[in-house]
This record gives C-alpha cells, structure tokens and sequence, in this order.
C-alpha cells in the first residue's frame, strides 16, 4: 500500500507565503496527501528545566525579551493555523496539521523536513523585510541545499485563471534529470497539462559527453536520442510533450524558454551530468530558483 505524500509547508504570512498556498493548486500534488504548515519565529527559547531552587534571578530585560519571544512562537502558530485552515478548503482531502517553532527559520524546516522524513518542502521565493521576526524567503537557498527531499520555491503564477499547467523540465542526459521527469510523470494533472523538455549545450556539454561515451561525439545527436525514453513516460502519463535542444548556458536557456513559454514551474534535478567534477544541471539550479519568473522544483529522489 502506497503511503500518504508527506508535504511540509513553509508559511509566515507574507506575499511570498500566500503565493506558496496559491502554487500549491498548480503543483500536480495527489489526494493523499499528509501535510503540516510551518511558522518559524526568529528567536531564541532557552530550556527552563533548570530547578527553581538553583535558577539565579533573572534580570527584567532577560525576562522581557524571553516575554517577547514566547508571544513570537504563538504568533507563528496562529499564522501557521490560519494558512492550515486555506489548505483544507482547497483540499479537503489533505491531512493538515500546523506548528509554530522559535528558531533559526532555514534550521527549524531543515530538522523539521528531516525529522518527519519529508518527501517536498514548498517555501515562498521571498518573505518579509530582514527587520521582521517572521523570515522565510531568505532561507529558501539554504534549505534548498541542505534539505535530503524535494525542495518547490513558489511564486504566483501569471495566470492563475487557467486550469492546465505548463511545466519545464530541464534535462540534461543524467540520473538527476531523469528523476525530475519521473516526478512529473507520476503526479495527476490537470487534462491539456503540457511539458516542455529543456536541454542546454554549453561548450562543456561536449566534454561531458565525451566522457560518458568514451568518444568524440555529436552533442546534440546524443540529447535527443538520451531523452526519448523521457518523451514517452511523459506522454504514457496524458501530458503534451514538446523538446527544445538550443546552445547556451544552461541556466540563461532554462529561465528565458520558461518565461518565454509563460511556464508555472521549472522542474530540475539536484544533481546532474557530471563531466571532469562539474554539474551541468545540478550546478545551475540555484541561479534558476533564484531568477525564474515562475515556481521551481528541485528534485531529490524519494521512494
């Protein structure tokens, strides 16, 4: 028996966060899904465990700012309480629950995500100013990073009234690639869902080609035959299919054809071909969830 979708949702009541809620209806994501909305408060809840007897007095700035912060945590459960009840609405037949934490935000999801065995973390691109309590959007690169599941960046789409969904997926011949292909390929989307599959040939592409192969050989010739078993599973799944082969940095192709093609989200491997210690794709997808107008998904595997 297939185990709920374990979905872990970083929310502080900012435009950003909103739009996480509002992406999240154009993610492809199934019914059985267990979810838990996350508030993280910056700041810092000491243990109070030691004894009264042997506690020394606490000075009355000490006690204000452990004041400060506790009323920190509880609006961070509010806010995460209020985005869970917007969860249920849009779907019903979710599992939701919500937590607030005081903690450094990157960390807390980060341990959070690990500690429940998280298959997607979904954050929002940007959160509130640096001067507020609440952070999130400046953490997103960092949980990108350090998290072991799938990681969405979410922002609002810039047609939120149409119903299918149009995804980019780059690709690049490697194993990374072809688990970002596999997870779109298994998520139930809407019907007239389109995939655009999006292949980058810098002059190290070459070189990276060469020593898979072991031979000098045709870089483009090579893309195209590499991803045909991805065409299929793709359109074996009911999604339109479409391939764009073109040379240039990856990252710059990447971003310009999604924004070109008015893509909802940009899907990526976490690693990708490797060629004399380089990452074709795995090294541009931070510059991608950094500068793509749209969502972006990085891909870990997950069973």
């Amino acid at each position: 028996m297939n185990q709920p979708m374990r979905i872990l949702i970083a929310y502080d009541g900012s435009s950003g966060a909103e739009a996480v809620l509002t992406d999240l209806q154009k993610a492809g994501l199934p019914n059985d899904v267990q979810a838990i909305v996350i508030s993280v408060a910056d700041v810092c809840l000491w243990p109070t465990s030691t004894p009264e007897a042997n506690r020394l007095p606490e000075p009355a700035s000490v006690k204000r700012a452990h004041r400060k912060a506790l009323q920190a945590v509880e609006e961070a459960r509010a806010l995460a309480a209020k985005a869970s009840e917007q969860l249920r609405t849009r779907f019903p037949g979710w599992n939701v629950a919500a937590e607030g934490h005081g903690e450094s935000p990157a960390w807390a999801i980060i341990q959070r995500a690990h500690e429940w065995n998280t298959d997607l973390v979904v954050v929002g691109s940007h959160g509130r100013s640096a001067l507020s309590k609440l952070v999130l959007g400046s953490v997103s690169q960092k949980v990108i990073t350090e998290t072991s599941c799938s990681v969405r960046v979410a922002r609002a789409g810039t047609d939120p009234g149409r119903s299918e969904v149009r995804i980019v997926i780059g690709v690049d011949g490697s194993a990374g690639a072809e688990t970002a292909v596999h997870a779109v390929a298994e998520r139930p989307w809407p019907a007239g869902s389109e995939v655009r599959l999006v292949a980058a040939l810098d002059p190290m592409m070459a070189t990276a080609v060469e020593w898979v192969e072991g031979r000098a050989t045709n870089e483009r010739a090579w893309m195209s035959k590499r991803i045909e078993n991805s065409v299929e599973k793709l359109r074996a799944s009911g999604l339109t299919v479409t391939t764009v082969i073109k040379k240039g940095d990856p990252k710059r192709v990447l971003i310009k054809e999604a924004k070109r093609w008015g893509a909802d989200c940009v899907f990526v491997g976490a690693r990708g071909l490797r060629g004399i210690g380089r990452l074709l794709l795995g090294s541009v997808s931070a510059a991608v969830v950094a500068r793509a107008s749209c969502s972006v998904e990085v891909v870990r595997s997950y069973e």
